[in-house]
């Protein structure tokens, strides 16, 4: 097995994975323009600062995943061949901080918060805080879906440099 490859195949996919952020925050953006340009109930205008404060946060997290996996890419082969055990060991140790990271956000707190949006978009009849939790919704949704993927992924990664950081037994 080629552990850079598999590692440029993961930050590749990372990159990848990025764009929906940043496509999903420029979307919330465009649906902010459009609540301001042509919302003209109530309800239509507040949705222009949940909207706005969703996409920005969704576009931030996209471009920082985009900006730091994109070098990776580049610096792996480089640290590979600078101390090999040091670097698997560093992905290891990076890699399961970050898959129980995902375990506990994006599959306990992000799932709590999800039923507090949705109970509050049920009891709450004003307009502000039907906007806030619907985008609240929608923008925990965009997360989970983006993030169980990258979390699979992160998972396969961490295996294959488990098997690496394995010695091997002599027959």
């Amino acid at each position: 097995m080629d552990l850079i490859k598999a590692a440029t195949e993961w930050a590749k996919a990372e990159v990848f994975s990025s764009v929906f952020f940043i496509v999903f925050g420029t979307t919330f953006v465009l649906a902010t323009l459009g609540f301001w340009q042509l919302g003209k109930t109530e309800i239509a205008k507040a949705f222009i600062f949940p909207t706005l404060v969703a996409g920005i946060f969704l576009l931030t997290v996209g471009l920082g995943l985009f900006f730091l996996n994109k070098s990776r890419i580049t610096s792996f082969p480089e640290t590979y061949q600078q101390d090999a055990p040091a670097f698997v060991a560093s992905e290891l140790d990076r890699t399961e901080q970050s898959i129980q990271e995902y375990q506990l956000i994006v599959f306990k707190v992000i799932p709590l918060l999800i039923v507090a949006a949705a109970l509050l978009l049920l009891f709450v009849n004003t307009p502000i805080w039907r906007a806030i939790s619907a985008t609240a919704l929608a923008m925990f949704v965009v997360i989970v879906m983006v993030d169980s993927n990258a979390h699979a992924r992160l998972k396969d990664y961490h295996a294959q440099l488990e098997l690496v950081d394995k010695p091997t037994e002599l027959p």
